[in-house]
């Protein structure tokens, strides 16, 4: 789909967000529209979760807007925000499960808890089950955080995320501290979430390898797997952006063949990068 006839989903414009004399954003603009996918690199400190706090409503720009679905959230009241989460699925770094709640519990948080999505009984369950079902964890419904393994509470928080089949999904460092064939598991839900629901993704990461794999592949149904995807058939890897924040400023915006041709020695140390 041309990109004039997508929706915008996310837009900054000069957003400016201050912590007393820090800049944790400084002057940051860019939009991301319907289907694309953006992946967020920089060094600790340089603004990547304060641009999804931001985003989400959690954190006010002390001088420019942000835009979701087209609308203007700069201002917005906590009451009015909820309307707009309910079309944001989040995951946060470590997986944020509540270890007081069963799998199936911390899966339907937001089923039940957001108005607007609110269901209960068999319906829940059953979206709950389906989006488990999707990371393959199905059979963990009644179990606690604590006894399962750090991949599978990754897994966990991505289905609690898409359970409510959002637009758009912001993803904080999801393979950190995990080994790489867990993080290879990670990325590639995130790829078929992307690729079967069309759904706009934004995730932060200090895996460039990561970043890489989000970029280039997509997932094929007909065999279950993922494949290298071209960047001239007008689909993910088409829509897929690098951005580098340095220092709470937006430093590069563009295609991973522009970020490992730049000859800037901040952007270009995030190029193959292994942590």
């Amino acid at each position: 789909m041309p990109d004039q006839q997508r929706q915008s989903v996310l837009r900054f414009e000069h957003v400016t967000v201050r912590f007393e004399d820090l800049e944790a954003l400084d002057d940051v603009s860019f939009e991301i529209l319907e289907g694309d996918t953006r992946i967020i690199v920089g060094a600790a400190g340089s603004g990547k979760t304060v641009l999804l706090k931001t985003a989400l409503g959690l954190l006010r720009p002390d001088s420019g807007r942000v835009w979701v679905f087209g609308r203007d959230i700069t201002t917005l009241r906590e009451r009015e925000l909820f309307e707009i989460r309910s079309g944001i699925g989040v995951l946060f770094q470590e997986g944020g499960l509540f270890d007081s709640l069963t799998i199936e519990e911390n899966v339907g948080y937001p089923l039940a808890n957001q108005a607007s999505l609110r269901c209960a009984g068999e319906e829940m369950h059953r979206r709950v089950e389906e989006a488990l079902r999707f990371v393959e964890l199905e059979h963990t419904l009644e179990k606690f955080p604590s006894e399962l393994s750090g991949g599978m509470r990754r897994r966990v928080g991505i289905a609690r995320a898409i359970v409510t089949e959002p637009r758009l999904v912001l993803y904080d460092s999801p393979t950190a501290g995990l080994d790489p064939i867990t993080a290879y598991t990670i990325i590639a839900l995130v790829v078929k979430d992307r690729e079967l629901k069309n759904t706009t993704t934004v995730m932060v990461t200090h895996r460039y390898h990561d970043g890489q794999m989000l970029a280039r592949l997509r997932y094929i149904p007909r065999t279950g797997g993922l494949e290298v995807a071209s960047s001239h058939n007008g689909g993910s890897a088409a829509r897929s952006r690098f951005m580098v924040l340095q220092q709470g400023r937006l430093v590069f915006e563009g295609t991973e063949g522009e970020l490992e041709a730049s000859s800037d020695p901040y952007v270009s140390k995030f190029v193959k990068r292994e942590d």
